[in-house]
């Protein structure tokens, strides 16, 4: 496994473990939510410079994920290409917002999962990094 997905897989666990033990969870704010959660474990950002670059454009993180431009200037911009410099693909920063990886989901047992809720989250997060875990280098 290259260092970089070990990396990913890290702070996606620790994120999920955040997720699941602190009152910091808020899927509203850009710096708490989801996307938020493991934007903080893969950067030095806090969860207010997160929600600063994320009222330069409109949406949640999908949205925005969605309207993604590497050479916009954008921080939010740069903040999607730092974390995609770990492996993600923007259909994962998506998927991880709206909970919706067909494959994760399966893994779980196809129930529905609420996006806004933590320990929902947190159950999608830990079986995404098993999957990651699992898969050939």
């Amino acid at each position: 496994m290259n260092n970089k997905k070990e990396t990913l897989i890290t702070a996606i666990r620790k994120a999920s473990g955040k997720i699941a033990k602190s009152p910091d969870y808020e899927w509203g704010h850009m710096g708490r939510c989801n996307c938020g959660h493991l934007a903080r474990e893969l950067t030095s950002l806090t969860d207010a410079e997160i929600q600063r670059m994320a009222m330069e454009k409109k949406g949640d993180w999908a949205d925005q994920v969605l309207d993604y431009c590497p050479e916009s200037g954008l921080e939010m911009d740069w903040l999607i290409s730092e974390l995609c410099s770990f492996g993600l693909v923007q259909k994962d920063l998506i998927d991880l917002e709206r909970l919706s990886n067909e494959m994760v989901v399966s893994k779980i047992g196809n129930r529905n999962l609420s996006k806004n809720q933590a320990s929902d989250v947190a159950l999608y997060m830990e079986t995404w990094a098993s999957i990651l875990e699992a898969e050939p280098a």
